[in-house]
């Protein structure tokens, strides 16, 4: 509270770049946590409410007759124009947010504050809700190939690996030590993915130390027995994901990739995904085309070419693509590793395990993916998303970039996914807002360090319990998708408007068809359960039930295909005649054999009844 100079202004107007309508008027408040502006010129109570951890840049417009413009670019890619009144006030808000927007230690984030007054015990039990041990036990491991070890528990051999690492019972505790010192940032070659059908599995690490002539036995020998765990291929892919070109320099500065002579059957590959300051370059080239406030079409998919960011989402889905395809088409097992094993690491081998594993596109399976691969396996999320005051070229969009890859296989295989887009957006909403305890740090040992588990909460908990909302009306489960086959094709890329241009209203059509379908099934639920309250409530009946005859014998009557009124039967009406033709001899009730009429709680059901035209030997159904 102590950089809020100024907590509330008035008669402040909230601009709408597409509408034409009178900008909206009212007051705006800066908390310790929010930025609140609401709307005095609705008829009903309007707020807006923007995290400051969410607040990307805020920039001073110049001053101008109606005011002073304050503009507001959100990590989540929210856009908010304001016009304050008084410069006085604009420039106390502007400074307010500059501060508040980018804390300088780790515990002014909003998740050490964060209190949804729960007991100590509900917090305890919502971080063990996701457990990747339990994940690994279901790939199969440990078995004859593979086994968890605990020997980086106290971080000794890489830091921003996790304390359980699972890595091939063959390889010595010599072979990994060396192995570390060999490796960037001591991080080894780990598995990732085991794909239990014919034992190849994805493992990831970082460049090796190889300069140009550098070699290490031991992470030879711990090559060998990664591909030596898979008896089922004689080979193993090593697949480096930056551009050939970045790992040629990278040799000069002493790092650089595998020299294939040194090791024995393996088949090397570059994929070619640009580093981070590209990827960012191509986010802020493709949100200027997005604010454009009124772009011919031609404008808009020429900047959207040149801004790059469908081509690298292609880039990142081929290597994905490649990954799964290796796995299961050739059985071979892969390592993959970038410059750290970070960021297009984790990016590539997420990807394959959506690709491959139906239980990663459950919600359940989506969190334990991204506690996996991202959080357990050392993300910088702290440094690429700016949680902290700090060196600005170190924040890139790449977890955007694999929430963007995750719903474009949504596209393209609408049937097999458990969740909807809104668990993407909810998820990377929560990836910037420090809400959560998650995602603060570099790595595990760095959480630890920061005592979340005690002082903070967990996303997963809170996911779970909005996960009618994040559901997809159009899920068919396991048996319908096993691995998925993308098409990497051009034109099988979408630009994801509900992303990038998620809070302009003005774009967006009057009614979504997801929002449609979680209605009805909403509508549906809720009639049911009234239906069953309704239920509850009739009396008992005396004596025993009526048979199917007598509550068949009060359907209604049909003439030439159209409904009449019931006419109202008793079943000792039919005890002494074999059948009753009905009006124009299309229905027969047999009074022997009530069972032959296809109804449900007793009541005909219409769509059973033929025709007026309907042809009969007997004239009887």
């Amino acid at each position: 509270m102590e950089h809020i100079t100024t907590p509330k202004v008035e008669n402040v107007k909230l601009l709408d770049r597409y509408t034409h309508r009178k900008p909206a008027n009212g007051t705006l408040y800066l908390t310790a946590t929010h930025l609140i502006y609401v709307d005095a010129s609705a008829e009903v109570r309007k707020e807006t409410w923007i995290l400051h951890h969410h607040i990307a840049a805020v920039e001073k417009l110049p001053l101008t007759p109606s005011g002073c413009p304050l503009l507001i670019r959100c990590k989540n890619f929210r856009v908010a124009h304001f016009v304050i009144g008084r410069e006085r006030d604009c420039h106390e808000v502007y400074t307010s947010l500059l501060k508040l927007s980018q804390p300088v230690k780790p515990e002014e984030l909003y998740a050490f504050s964060y209190n949804p007054k729960m007991p100590k015990d509900n917090r305890e039990v919502g971080w063990k809700l996701i457990d990747v041990t339990v994940d690994y036990q279901r790939m199969g491991i440990p078995n004859d190939f593979w086994e968890i070890t605990d020997a980086n528990k106290d971080y000794e051999i890489c830091s921003t690996y996790p304390r359980e690492l699972v890595v091939p019972k063959a390889a010595t505790r010599t072979m990994v030590l060396s192995s570390s010192k060999f490796r960037s940032r001591g991080r080894i070659p780990v598995l990732s993915y085991f794909y239990k059908e014919n034992n190849a599995a994805i493992c990831r690490c970082s460049q090796p130390l190889s300069g140009f002539s550098a070699r290490c036995l031991e992470d030879e020998q711990l090559l060998q027995a990664i591909r030596e765990a898979n008896p089922g291929s004689p080979f193993m892919y090593v697949v480096d994901t930056r551009p050939k070109l970045n790992a040629m320099a990278n040799r000069a500065a002493g790092k650089g990739y595998e020299n294939v002579d040194h090791y024995d059957n393996i088949r090397f590959k570059f994929i070619g995904i640009e580093n981070i300051h590209v990827m960012r370059s191509s986010l802020q080239k493709l949100l200027e085309v997005c604010e454009t406030k009124s772009p011919s079409m031609s404008d808009f998919l020429t900047g959207l070419e040149n801004s790059g960011w469908l081509r690298h989402i292609k880039a990142i889905m081929d290597a994905g693509v490649f990954l799964a395809k290796a796995v299961k088409d050739e059985r071979a097992s892969v390592l993959v590793h970038c410059s750290d094993g970070w960021d297009r690491t984790a990016q590539v081998c997420s990807l394959a395990s959506l690709i491959l594993d139906p239980f990663y596109r459950t919600l359940k399976g989506f969190m334990v993916l991204v506690e996996k691969e991202w959080i357990a396996m050392g993300y910088k999320f702290s440094h690429r998303c700016g949680y902290l005051e700090g060196d600005l070229r170190e924040v890139s969009p790449v977890f955007t970039q694999f929430i963007d890859c995750t719903w474009q296989l949504m596209q393209q295989f609408p049937c097999a996914f458990e969740f909807n887009e809104r668990l993407l957006l909810e998820v990377h909403d929560h990836i910037y807002s420090c809400q959560f305890g998650n995602f603060l740090g570099t790595c595990q040992k760095d959480r630890e360090d920061l005592r979340i588990f005690e002082k903070t909460h967990s996303l997963w908990p809170f996911l779970q319990h909005k996960k009618q909302e994040f559901r997809n009306p159009l899920y068919k489960g396991f048996s319908v998708h096993g691995e998925l086959r993308p098409s990497t094709l051009p034109f099988s890329f979408q630009f994801w408007c509900g992303m990038y241009n998620r809070f302009d209203k003005g774009m967006h059509p009057k009614q979504c068809v997801l929002d449609h379908l979680l209605g009805c099934i909403s509508q549906k639920l809720e009639l049911e359960d009234i239906a069953d309250e309704l239920e509850n409530k009739l009396p008992p009946l005396d004596g025993p039930l009526p048979d199917e005859l007598s509550i068949l014998a009060k359907t209604v009557t049909v003439s030439t295909g159209c409904l009449k009124s019931p006419m109202l039967n008793t079943p000792q009406d039919y005890e002494n005649e074999p059948s009753v033709l009905l009006a124009n001899g299309t229905i027969a009730v047999e009074g022997n054999k009530p069972n032959q009429l296809n109804s449900k709680e007793g009541l005909l059901n219409p769509l059973d009844i033929p025709d007026g035209n309907s042809s009969s030997t007997n004239g009887s159904v």
